[in-house]
């Protein structure tokens, strides 16, 4: 197969996955493997690549998300055991006295932490600490966690400019700049999506409330007799109220140890499991129980993550992604070639649910500057189009890892996460990039 049969065929299959995981027509692992499975076939079939090479791709892909698997299982034992103990409940009491069922305040509060959790540059991150620690306050104000998610996702977007995140540090690699001169330039743009994150938090709060969260009235996907979050831990075996202050101090040390040294999160949240189980419930029996309790979500999701590996794998290895940038490139139209900037940040999020992160910034973009000097487009602001228009969009997309963590972690499928972020996500992606115009930041040829 040439490159451009290649480029289609990434096309159909990217469409193909989006297309099951929207219309829900089988769960998303399934969906993974299964689009997998037949581009791998067709890519072995006509001979393009033989099917040790296939292997070796599949093998590749599932190695770059073990990680994000591995931490997941550990941060979904963890987190189930804090809920277990009751350490969530006893916080959301003093919560729910200060911000009662002010739901504004909630949502703003999300948006807070989401950002503070991303000053590490890491999604996981800001995953892990936002959403186990706000979902518990969702229920019980009967506010969507799809909401919970998008405010995460605007706010992890507005701080995800900083030097050492990923998008700076990968189109500073690309263009040949200092991340730290990059990032003074986006800087401004950077303020207003900080303001936006806060409209939007004010915005969803508002929405949620009229929807009638925080009230007594019932909430679409809510059953009036399900329990609101810690009913069953105090009717249980399982709390653990006189260690609440150990499991404080346990929960921020793991946090604090996620953030600021350099191992791996998956190997913290191992140790900081062990410690929960020994100090909380002695014993194998009991240990087996909690562990069993929590064991069917968690290999659900790390089934969808390792699956998503394996697709990654195929299309990212085997140079389809990069086939499917050329062709891009190539279609836009020569008399448009000057306004390349402003292209493809109206198209930034759309593409992101293509392109994994890499295959983006270092598939994409070095294409798109090289046509970009064809038309006397500047590179660096192509750059930091495609950086900030993409920024929010990255947490939802279906070829990124972290998504499926944040999904997982909220209980959201993520064809919903999807339907209630894009347009969203979209629209601020594109006010960024219209400020950054009239703030002087960007500049089309």
């Amino acid at each position: 197969m040439n490159e451009t049969m290649l480029a289609i065929l990434g096309f159909a299959a990217i469409i193909m996955l989006i297309f099951l995981l929207l219309r829900n027509v089988t769960a998303p692992a399934i969906a993974f493997v299964g689009v997998s499975a037949v581009t791998a076939v067709i890519l072995a079939g006509t001979g393009t690549f033989t099917i040790k090479e296939m292997g070796d791709f599949i093998s590749a892909g599932v190695k770059r998300v073990h990680s994000t698997a591995a931490l997941f299982i550990f941060s979904a034992l963890f987190f189930g055991i804090m809920t277990d103990v009751g350490m969530f409940d006893s916080i959301i009491d003093v919560l729910m006295k200060r911000v009662g069922n002010n739901v504004v305040g909630v949502a703003l509060m999300t948006c807070i932490i989401a950002m503070m959790g991303h000053l590490d540059g890491g999604g996981a991150a800001a995953f892990l600490i936002t959403v186990p620690a706000m979902l518990p306050v969702y229920k019980r104000l009967r506010m969507r966690p799809v909401a919970l998610l998008l405010i995460c996702v605007t706010a992890m977007g507005a701080v995800n400019l900083l030097p050492w995140s990923g998008p700076v540090m990968r189109t500073a690699s690309v263009l040949e700049i200092e991340a730290n001169l990059l990032w003074m330039k986006l800087f401004p743009i950077q303020l207003v999506g900080i303001v936006i994150a806060l409209f939007t938090a004010v915005f969803w709060g508002v929405a949620e409330k009229r929807r009638g969260a925080g009230g007594n009235s019932a909430l679409p996907g809510y059953d009036d007799d399900m329990p609101a979050e810690g009913d069953s831990v105090r009717s249980s075996k399982l709390g653990r109220p006189e260690k609440f202050w150990f499991n404080v101090i346990l929960t921020l040390a793991v946090i604090l140890c996620m953030v600021f040294l350099k191992a791996p999160s998956y190997s913290i949240f191992m140790i900081g499991c062990v410690i929960a189980l020994l100090v909380n419930y002695p014993g194998a029996k009991l240990q087996n129980r909690v562990i069993w309790s929590h064991f069917g979500s968690a290999i659900m999701m790390t089934f969808t993550i390792l699956a998503a590996g394996m697709f990654l794998g195929i299309l990212e290895d085997s140079q389809i992604m990069n086939h499917m940038a050329n062709v891009l490139a190539s279609v836009i139209p020569q008399s448009m070639g000057q306004f390349l900037p402003l292209i493809i940040g109206v198209l930034s999020v759309p593409l992101t649910l293509l392109f994994g992160t890499d295959s983006y910034f270092y598939g994409l973009l070095p294409v798109l500057t090289g046509v970009g000097n064809k038309f006397g487009a500047d590179p660096v602001h192509i750059g930091m189009a495609m950086a900030v228009c993409r920024n929010g969009a990255a947490f939802m997309s279906p070829v990124v890892p972290a998504a499926f963590l944040g999904t997982g972690l909220a209980g959201v499928e993520i064809k919903d996460h999807i339907k209630t972020c894009f347009f969203w996500i979209w629209g601020v992606s594109i006010v960024s990039l219209i400020s950054g115009l009239l703030l002087g930041v960007l500049h089309i040829a």
